[in-house]
């Protein structure tokens, strides 16, 4: 048991190292002048990758749980880690990385313009839509979490998605008349309903994927763990 927790110390904080990195190379970025095609309102923080940055709080929360003596699965710091993880950080980032690259790979115009290389170097690409995955899943390998109710968590991961997406998208759109992705223009107001809808879709299922592979890793160690009530 000693050896599984200071395994989940070592990940945790090296996974809130690299993510506290990421954004301070990200805040670095803010109030530099943007590369032509890109609108400078709301700066870099505009995009939704950011949303990624959600990672870094709950690999910080993870890592004060891991520090604190006692037993940690009941207290309030560790059921918010577990929420934190099971509701956003999975599903979101998931998602984040599968939507990203899929759009990328048809045509990268409509989400990341080849111009804006100039301002996120490839490295800072990566961090932010491809290596989210491997160290999420990394995280369910190293430490089972309980889960909240199915519906309960359903209710979250759709609210978070209509106020951090759709409402951001539509405030900067409503604001300067310019979409934050091409993608979007391409959609008629029943396309945007439909592709949000379909969004919500994908992160539901990546929740129950997350659920899943959570509950064969806790049958994996035989860890007694239970559902919120």
């Amino acid at each position: 048991m000693a050896n599984t927790i200071s395994s989940w110390r070592v990940y945790h904080i090296t996974a809130f190292s690299w993510y506290a990195f990421v954004v301070k190379s990200l805040a670095a970025k803010d109030g530099e002048e943007l590369p032509p095609g890109i609108f400078v309102y709301g700066g870099p923080w505009k995009y939704l990758t950011f949303l990624n940055l959600l990672q870094m709080t709950f690999f910080g929360l993870a890592a004060m749980n891991d520090l604190q003596p006692g037993e940690k699965s009941k207290s309030t710091l560790s059921r918010c880690k577990d929420l934190l993880f099971s509701v956003f950080a999975f599903p979101v980032g998931m998602f984040v990385v599968l939507l990203f690259w899929t759009i990328f790979i048809y045509d990268r115009e409509l989400v990341y313009p080849a111009s804006i290389d100039t301002f996120f170097p490839p490295w800072m690409n990566h961090a932010m839509h491809t290596f989210v995955l491997p160290v999420l899943l990394g995280e369910v390998l190293v430490q089972p979490h309980v889960y909240p109710k199915t519906k309960h968590a359903l209710a979250a991961s759709s609210l978070d998605l209509c106020l951090n997406m759709s409402c951001r998208i539509l405030w900067v759109y409503l604001s300067v008349g310019i979409w934050v992705y091409p993608l979007l223009g391409h959609f008629s107001t029943s396309g945007l309903v439909g592709f949000f809808f379909f969004n919500m879709s994908v992160v539901t299922l990546f929740y129950l994927l997350g659920d899943k592979l959570n509950s064969h890793e806790i049958i994996a160690n035989s860890l007694p763990m239970s559902r919120l009530t």
